[in-house]
């Protein structure tokens, strides 16, 4: 049913609620899992003293996550392989969901709410919308919350 997984993943060193959805669905279907990391083109485009290295920590941050997820995934026995594209993050999830041949997108979805919603948007309710293939959205719990419930004794960490 799937023989190519994307999962696209954000640079930076976030958890990915998403990965253990890829590898699952790899594994069942013995599918080849292609992980994609886009560099969004607004940090190419700043001016100023800083622009450079502010863009250059981007793109090292988008390497060394494709890096930890491939890793992951092939320490666990599913077939990998890992990308960074420059270029805003849905056209390069669309443009990545025809290179590869992909079957289906499975993606982190936050939980945002509210005014935080309509300022940040949603990469995954574009790709949603844009995609020619399923997309599995998984819900990502917000460590922050997390964190500050598990402080206050009532979090999934409390006894």
């Amino acid at each position: 049913m799937y023989d190519a997984i994307l999962l696209p993943v954000a640079p930076g060193g976030e958890a990915n609620d998403a990965i253990p959805h890829a590898k699952s669905l790899a594994e069942r279907y013995d599918a080849t899992v292609y992980v994609v990391s886009a560099i969004d083109t607004v940090a190419q485009t700043l001016r100023g003293p800083q622009a450079g290295a502010f863009a250059e920590r981007v793109e090292d941050a988008a390497e060394e996550r494709v890096e930890e997820v491939t890793a992951e995934l092939e320490s666990a026995g599913v077939d990998v392989v890992g990308n960074v594209v420059r270029g805003e993050p849905v056209d390069v999830i669309e443009n990545a969901i025809g290179d590869v041949g992909a079957d289906i997108v499975v993606m982190p979805s936050h939980t945002r709410s509210g005014i935080q919603r309509v300022l940040l948007g949603s990469v995954t309710e574009k790709v949603v919308r844009v995609s020619a293939v399923p997309v599995v959205t998984v819900p990502m719990a917000d460590r922050d919350e997390e964190a500050e419930a598990a402080d206050a004794g009532d979090g999934p960490d409390a006894e």
